[in-house]
């Protein structure tokens, strides 16, 4: 995924939901490029994880949480100057049941938060007027209570599971980024239903 569409970059900041067992924490270390390049890696979990040593450095940290529950702000204060990251992963996956109507909808849950964290209570109404009046809007917001955590140009990468509820994140994203599309990794297994959401150039637009 990284290969193919180049998210993360030389000095990024790097926000990883779900980071356990830690490969994204590598792959996401790997393309900041040299320490001189700066950057950072944010790694959140619900299992507490050990920092990879291999293909990690010192701008990798991981935190012990439920990101259900974390406040935003204090998801915000871990990132380089307390601005917000420019890339987001969730690869945040619930306990599968086996029931697929259940675990579907609590993958949907798991993703609307990543996106509300990402884009703000105030990009996800402004989505709604999009969709509805084809009118955008500033997806940042005046109030830093309602901004999201992902920085104007930011790319977002959400992992779900495939189901009929999924085909309204496409149209939330739709005119929130430049590009936003679905990609089935060729690692998936064939029987997975696990897709992803990569979402490209978080807008800020006009108010």
């Amino acid at each position: 995924m990284q290969k193919q569409y180049k998210l993360i970059t030389p000095g990024s900041s790097v926000l990883d939901l779900g980071c356990a067992p830690g490969a994204w924490l590598q792959v996401a270390c790997q393309s900041l490029g040299p320490l001189q390049k700066g950057g950072a890696v944010v790694g959140i979990d619900l299992k507490k994880v050990k920092v990879p040593s291999m293909h990690c450095d010192a701008r990798v940290q991981t935190v012990c949480a439920d990101v259900m529950n974390l406040p935003k702000d204090q998801i915000r204060a871990l990132s380089p100057k307390q601005k917000g990251f420019s890339v987001i992963v969730s690869d945040m996956c619930p306990l599968v049941s086996g029931i697929r109507a259940r675990d579907a909808a609590l993958s949907a849950e798991l993703g609307m938060r990543t996106l509300e964290l990402a884009v703000g209570e105030a990009g996800l109404v402004q989505a709604d007027d999009s969709v509805e009046q084809k009118e955008q809007s500033d997806v940042s917001g005046s109030d830093p209570e309602h901004r999201g955590i992902l920085l104007p140009g930011g790319h977002l990468v959400v992992k779900l599971l495939e189901s009929e509820d999924v085909k309204d994140f496409s149209h939330i994203c739709k005119p929130l980024f430049k590009k936003a599309a679905w990609l089935r990794p060729k690692a998936t297994r064939s029987y997975s239903r696990e897709i992803y959401l990569i979402c490209q150039g978080l807008l800020s637009l006009k108010k």
